[in-house]
């Protein structure tokens, strides 16, 4: 399931359990690419951020490459990596913190 964060509800979202956000940006060919991988885990809460709408929060991450993931838990970042994956690589690094 894909969710869209924002400023206004960006802590909410990530303050419990393990979540998975996607940082992008409509100008990038590789997010484009992303996508469809994404949506095939329709089972799994994924948040994505628009970094070009949502500057403040890519910054407080330093997020600087596109499509660049972080995994929450429980509020705290565990793990970051950029980069274009396959579903099963982002569902690996998922269970690490499961």
């Amino acid at each position: 399931m894909l969710t869209e964060l924002n400023s206004e509800n960006f802590d909410e979202k990530t303050e419990k359990g393990v979540k998975l956000i996607e940082f992008r940006t409509e100008w990038c060919g590789y997010c484009k690419k992303q996508q469809p991988e994404l949506e095939e885990m329709d089972k799994i809460w994924i948040g994505q951020v628009d970094a070009d709408k949502e500057p403040e929060i890519a910054a407080r991450y330093n997020i600087n490459a596109f499509p660049s993931f972080l995994i929450f838990k429980d509020g705290k970042v565990a793990n970051r990596f950029s980069g274009m994956r396959k579903k099963e690589d982002l569902m690996a690094e998922i269970m690490k913190h499961v």
